[in-house]
Order: C-alpha cells, then structure tokens, then sequence
C-alpha cells in the first residue's frame, strides 16, 4: 500500500524540489531533493547499504520546515549501559540532576541505616563508585550534581547531604537548590544525566523506584537538557555553602 503524504513545506517554486514531506501513518519525513551520484561524494559517505539514496537540500529547509517535535515511547535500556558512560564512556563532563524526595536505591545502603540511627553518615566510603570517581576525575574529567530540596527537607534529601561529604572529597563537584527556585525558572523536573553535552540519560520512576533509564540523543532533547543544566548550575549554591545553611533536624 503506497503511503499517504502531506506537504510539509518547500524552498522552491510549487510542485518543484527541495520539499519535506510527511507520512501520515507513520509520522516519518521524506526528502525530495537533487540527487547526489558523483562517485567520489557517495564514497564519503558511511554504511551505504543497496538500494540507498542522498539528495542535497538547503539548509533553510530543514531549519524553516522540519517537525519540531515527535510522540516517543520510552526505550529502556539497561543500567549497565547506563554505567558503561559512567565507568568511561565520556570525554569531559558527567553532569546529574536530582529531583527526587528520596530514592529507593539509597534506602538499601547500610549508611542510610546509619543515618537514621545518629542523624549523620560518612557514606560508602569504600564503595567502587568513589574510586571510580577519583580515576576519572584524577585524568582531568569532571563529575557535576545539581540536588534540588524541599523546604524542609525530606529525609531522604537529609541522607543525600549528609553522605554528600563523601562525594566532594571524591572529586564530585555539587551544588543545591531549592525546589521552588527551580519552579520558579520553569526547569523540567525530571532525573537525568547529561554527557559531555551530547547524551541524555533520562531516569524513570514509580514513587521512589527507579523502573527504567533510556539513552536520549535527539539534539531538541539534549539541548533542552543542556539549557536546564545551564540555569541550574548558575542559580544552585555550592555543596558546602548550601550544608552550613540548612538547620539540623529536630
């Protein structure tokens, strides 16, 4: 069955090319364009399986009438391909916002026992990701948070700050911000961590479980990541700065 289009929109006269095209079905865009078949371009290009072909179109045409925005289902992936960035899978800068009240993940360790015994943690000090973090860290990468926090403070945000100390002296640099300071500048209140600026990888939850992480590439969605990152690094408060703020809990 031949597929049912609709005009997206064209750089040039009527019925002429360059022009986009959309598939009502499936929501996927067809190109039309000048053919490329010069020997020495195709050569250039990568992966070319048979019965491919390239047209060259204006830039204005993708910028003036590309879709800006697509219905996705999530595609979970698996937390080892998560740690496979996190273990040295970037170039420069691992950067995490967290926005949670508290994660499940955390209630499992034996420092949050601890904490709610005294009030107070190291942390797992002697835990692989530290050590993780002094490599990375000690070949020039960088480790960056964002904690957002309620007024008062949940348990769970208590726990973070406490075991936060361990993650400085690691080579983690964090910063805090108030949950209504990051409303009040419209940021998207979701978990993720950015890569060098390049990957987003988005956490999914039900309550305080985490239930799935998918890898996010699209650049509307990465930039929309980079741009969050940007206005809460800018506003957020210093990790030891924010901690002789907060009062001790009653």
């Amino acid at each position: 069955m031949p597929r049912r289009l609709r005009l997206l929109g064209s750089t040039s006269g009527i019925g002429d090319c360059p022009t986009l095209y959309e598939d009502l079905e499936t929501g996927e865009v067809l190109v039309q364009g000048q053919a490329v078949t010069d020997a020495g371009e195709v050569a250039q290009l990568k992966a070319v399986k048979e019965g491919e072909g390239f047209v060259v179109v204006p830039r204005r045409l993708l910028a003036d009438f590309a879709p800006r925005t697509a219905e996705r289902t999530p595609e979970f992936v698996p937390q080892e391909q998560i740690n496979e960035f996190v273990n040295d899978g970037f170039e420069h800068t691992a950067w995490r916002l967290e926005t949670r009240t508290g994660y499940l993940t955390d209630q499992r360790m034996p420092s949050y026992e601890e904490f709610l015994r005294t009030g107070d943690t190291a942390g797992e000090v002697g835990h692989p990701w530290f050590r993780n973090v002094r490599r990375m860290t000690g070949n020039g990468k960088r480790f960056e948070r964002v904690r957002l926090v309620d007024d008062p403070l949940t348990t769970g945000q208590r726990y973070l700050l406490a075991c936060g100390r361990t993650n400085v002296v690691a080579g983690e640099d964090i910063r805090c911000m108030w949950r209504s300071d990051a409303e009040r500048l419209g940021l998207n209140l979701w978990d993720f961590w950015l890569f060098d600026s390049r990957t987003v990888a988005r956490f999914h939850f039900e309550g305080e479980r985490t239930i799935g992480m998918e890898l996010i590439t699209e650049p509307a969605e990465v930039l929309r990541a980079c741009q969050v990152r940007d206005a809460a690094w800018h506003h957020a408060v210093p990790y030891e700065e924010f901690e002789a703020r907060v009062p001790s809990a009653e």
